[in-house]
């Protein structure tokens, strides 16, 4: 079977624009908490999408890890490609996309780094492992071999053994959203789609073409 020849039909839900929550964050919960229920794998995962200074677009999965104040949050190395892109630009766009569901929630806005203290916070809630990977890996630089990696994160384990406070190249973001758009798949591509966007007095919602 050719690739052009693979299709799939959507069946499953509607959504119309009179029945969603007047604020979009409210909705997402909605719809992240029967993504939760559906028991469907890494429901957090998430496309994030930066451009460069030189306008080049690079996109990359990450995990959400809360909502709160009015945005997205989630963690990274600052020095990373994507750290250094919105260093350079910091407007950015989410994708979750929820295949049984047939569901695609995309989210753009201007991000910005949380506090220290919440970045300290959530670092020293992660396994003890990936507190030592997050100090060990110059992430995103060319690295001679997986062995080098290895020989970092075994110095990294032996400087700080249990002892590892958050390296000031990692910490959070939040992504302040101007414009989310719910995605409905429907029978025959005609698609509900429901985009909010920031006004000066709250969201408008309306309704686009498939």
């Amino acid at each position: 079977m050719s690739i052009a020849d693979l299709r799939q039909e959507y069946m499953r839900e509607s959504l119309d624009e009179k029945d969603v929550a007047p604020d979009p964050l409210e909705q997402f919960t909605r719809w992240f908490d029967e993504a939760v229920n559906a028991q469907m794998p890494t429901v957090n995962a998430m496309t994030l999408a930066t451009v460069s200074a030189a306008g080049r677009p690079s996109a990359r999965m990450v995990l959400l890890k809360g909502v709160d104040h009015g945005g997205f949050v989630f963690f990274t190395n600052y020095k990373s490609r994507k750290g250094r892109e919105l260093t350079a630009n910091p407007e950015a766009a989410l994708l979750f996309y929820w295949t049984e569901l047939e569901r695609e929630v995309r989210i753009e806005g201007r991000v910005e780094k949380i506090s220290a203290q919440e970045s300290d916070e959530y670092f020293g809630s992660r396994p003890l492992g990936s507190r030592h990977a997050a100090i060990a890996s110059p992430q995103s630089k060319v690295v001679p071999g997986r062995a080098a990696l290895e020989a970092l994160f075994a110095e990294a384990e032996q400087r700080h053994g249990d002892e590892t406070p958050r390296p000031a190249h990692w910490g959070g973001y939040r992504l302040l959203p101007a414009a989310i758009e719910f995605w409905q798949g429907r029978a025959n591509r005609l698609h509900d789609r429901v985009l909010y966007t920031l006004k000066s007095r709250g969201w408008k919602i309306e309704r686009l073409a498939p």
